[in-house]
C-alpha cells in the first residue's frame, strides 16, 4: 500500500492524485484537518496551484456515481472548513483557476462530473457569503473571482471555455434558491451585486452565442420570477430552469442586506433592467452586444407597461 501523507500537514500533490482510493481518501481528509487550523490558512500562490493539481486529479480519479457525489460534497465544503473569509476565497480563486487551466483536457466520459463539481462549489461560495454576513469587501473579492483573468465570467480571457461559463448561467440562480430555501430565516441576498458579473460579461464579450445563452439562460428566467406573468411576446418566453426560483423574489434586495431589508421583486425587476441599461450603455460594452442588451431593455420595460395598462 502507498504510504499515506502525515495527519495535520498539507497533502501533497502525489497523495491526492494517488492511484490508491484510501490513501486519496485520507488526504482529502488530512486536508480538512490542515485547513481547518487558522495557522495553516496563509497558502502560497505556487503551493496553492500545486494543491488544486493535485484536487483536481484526486476528483479526476474517482470513478463510480455515489463516490463522485459525496466527494464533489466533500471538496466544496472545504470552502467553509477555513474559518477566515479571505483564505476561503484564496482557496475559491484556486478552484476556479484550475477549473479553467484544465478544462479543455477533460474527456467527455468525465464532464457530467466536473459540471457537478461546478454546482457543488457554487453552492458552498453563497453559504460562504451567507456566513460573512454579506460582507462588501467579501463580495466584491467574490466577484473578482469570477470576473478576473483565469476566472470563468471573464470576457477577456480566451482561456475560459465557453462550456464553463454556460454552464454557471445554467445553475447559478438554481443554486442561489436552493441556498435561501435552505435557511431557516434567510437575511436578503444582495441580488444586484450577484448578477452583475454576468450582465458584464454579456457586455463585453465577443461572442454572440455566449450572449445569447446569457440571455435566455439567466437573465429571461430571473425577470420572469420577479414578474411571474406571462410575456406579451409569445416568441420570448424566458426559458425557466427546473427550479422555480420561488424564494429568490421574496429574499433579495440590491446590494447591502443590513440597511436595505428585503426588497419587493417588481422593484428588484426594475433595478436589474437598469442595470442592463447602464451597462450596455459603458464604453467597454461591443456595439452588438450593446443593441441586444438595449433591445431586451425596451422589451421588457413595454412588457411592464403593457401588463400595467
Amino acid at each position: 500500500m502507498p504510504p499515506s501523507p502525515p495527519s495535520g500537514t498539507l497533502p501533497l500533490g502525489k497523495y491526492l492524485a494517488s492511484s490508491d482510493k484510501k490513501t486519496r481518501d485520507k488526504a482529502v481528509k488530512n486536508l480538512a484537518i490542515f485547513l481547518s487550523d487558522d495557522e495553516n490558512n496563509e497558502i502560497p500562490d505556487i503551493e496553492m496551484a500545486k494543491l488544486w493539481k493535485g484536487i483536481f486529479y484526486c476528483f479526476w480519479m474517482s470513478d463510480k456515481p455515489l463516490v463522485q457525489q459525496a466527494l464533489a460534497s466533500e471538496l466544496s465544503e472545504l470552502l467553509l472548513t477555513i474559518k477566515k473569509v479571505s483564505s476561503s476565497l484564496h482557496f475559491l480563486r484556486g478552484f476556479w483557476t484550475t477549473l479553467v487551466r484544465e478544462w479543455h483536457g477533460i474527456d467527455r466520459l468525465r464532464m457530467d462530473k466536473y459540471y457537478l463539481l461546478v454546482r457543488r462549489f457554487v453552492n458552498a461560495s453563497f453559504r460562504l457569503l451567507i456566513r460573512a454576513h454579506w460582507d462588501h469587501s467579501a463580495l466584491k473579492s467574490y466577484n473578482a473571482i469570477l470576473s478576473d483573468s483565469g476566472g470563468p465570467l471573464c470576457p477577456h480571457d480566451i482561456r475560459v471555455p465557453s462550456s464553463l461559463s454556460y454552464h454557471l448561467a445554467d445553475i447559478y440562480l438554481e443554486e442561489l434558491d436552493k441556498v435561501i430555501a435552505s435557511l431557516d430565516s434567510p437575511s436578503p441576498v444582495p441580488l444586484l451585486s450577484l448578477v452583475h458579473p454576468f450582465i458584464t460579461l454579456a457586455a463585453q464579450t465577443p461572442t454572440s452565442a455566449t450572449y445569447k445563452h446569457l440571455e435566455n439562460a439567466l437573465f429571461r428566467p430571473l425577470f420572469a420570477v420577479l414578474r411571474p406573468h406571462r410575456t406579451s411576446n409569445p416568441q420570448k418566453r424566458a426559458r425557466l430552469p427546473s427550479s422555480s426560483l420561488a424564494n429568490i423574489p421574496s429574499a433579495a434586495c440590491k446590494y447591502d442586506p443590513s440597511s436595505e431589508g428585503a426588497i419587493d421583486a417588481p422593484t428588484l425587476r426594475q433595478e436589474v433592467l437598469q442595470m442592463l441599461f447602464d451597462t450596455a450603455s459603458t464604453e467597454s460594452a461591443r456595439d452588438s452586444n450593446r443593441r441586444k442588451m438595449y433591445a431586451l431593455h425596451r422589451e421588457l420595460a413595454e412588457d411592464d407597461d403593457a401588463s400595467e395598462s
